[in-house]
């Protein structure tokens, strides 16, 4: 291409990418036609006429200007996702009445009887086997399924969004943050409750259920910066009674596959040691060819968005 015919290019090339982007400004019919037959200064009065004249014959309310809402969850103070409903505060008092009950009638049957021994016992395995348990289902669900899975949906998709914006756990209100695992908790304890007098099992599942049903609240604890927490709840955290801050944020970080347990956090090292995780990844791949989420290079799902209002 000589030095003649260059500039006429380059002012064909501006002008299509101007008309590309006007709303209805022109078909391109009409623009190559007016630019294959003019000289560059000619051609650039030609473009502005077209686009005067084409603004005009447009009415005004016809132009329409989209914004797209990448607020992330929190970033607004009163964010009503984050809110308790007098409906999550009635299932949260469900679930504490269910537990509290369980445990009552567990302690009643044992007094004055030497099964408070075997109550204690069932109580601490409670606990364990809640630990456990969150590990399990965490793994579960930041790995497989989606918002459309049938009856998961809407906790892989809080999950997987909580590892893009973490730090919304701390500002969701606690009613709203307990009231999907208080409703659980209150159905699955009902039948326990009707049962004859167990104290063994009513001790293991009010511990189990209740731990699992607070670990959404032990978990936001872990997000928690020290200086904001309760002193209480710090020392649970250092006794390792509370899953550790440090222990949660090392779940955060690449390759996003490690320390799942959000009780007490005692079975962390164990299951990441031995690789029982990485174990039942391979048996749900060769079983049923399905990949787990943290086989992949991490995407913005993965990626914690900072927000730098919070405290350091």
């Amino acid at each position: 291409m000589d030095s003649l015919t260059r500039p006429s290019c380059l002012v064909r090339s501006s002008l299509h990418r101007s008309l590309f982007f006007s709303y209805k400004m022109t078909s391109l019919r009409e623009v190559r036609a007016s630019v294959s037959v003019q000289e560059p200064e000619a051609l650039r009065a030609s473009a502005l006429d077209l686009l005067v004249t084409r603004r005009q014959q447009q009415p005004s309310a016809a132009i329409i200007t989209t914004t797209v809402d990448s607020t992330p969850p929190g970033r607004v103070t009163d964010d009503p996702s984050l809110k308790s409903t007098w409906a999550h505060r009635a299932w949260v008092a469900c679930g504490c009445a269910s537990v509290l009950a369980t445990l009552a009638k567990s302690g009643i049957a044992a007094h004055g009887d030497a099964t408070w021994v075997e109550c204690l016992l069932a109580g601490g395995l409670g606990y364990l086997a809640a630990d456990l348990g969150s590990g399990v289902y965490h793994w579960a669900i930041d790995n497989y399924g989606d918002a459309g899975t049938p009856f998961f949906g809407p906790q892989i998709e809080a999950f997987q969004g909580h590892h893009r914006w973490p730090w919304t756990i701390t500002r969701r209100e606690f009613a709203n943050n307990l009231q999907a695992l208080a409703r659980a908790t209150a159905f699955l304890l009902l039948p326990v409750d009707l049962l004859p007098g167990e104290p063994g099992l009513h001790a293991f599942a009010g511990t189990f259920l209740g731990c699992l049903m607070f670990s959404q609240q032990f978990h936001a604890w872990s997000h928690g910066t020290k200086s904001r927490l309760p002193p209480a709840v710090v020392a649970l955290q250092d006794a390792g009674l509370l899953v550790p801050r440090a222990m949660h944020m090392a779940h955060h970080r690449p390759p996003y596959n490690n320390n799942y347990c959000i009780v007490s956090g005692v079975w962390n090292r164990l299951l990441d040691e031995a690789k029982v995780f990485q174990a039942l990844e391979m048996l749900v791949f060769f079983r049923f060819g399905v990949r787990p989420r943290c086989w992949s290079e991490p995407t913005l799902e993965w990626t914690e968005e900072v927000d730098d209002r919070l405290p350091s």
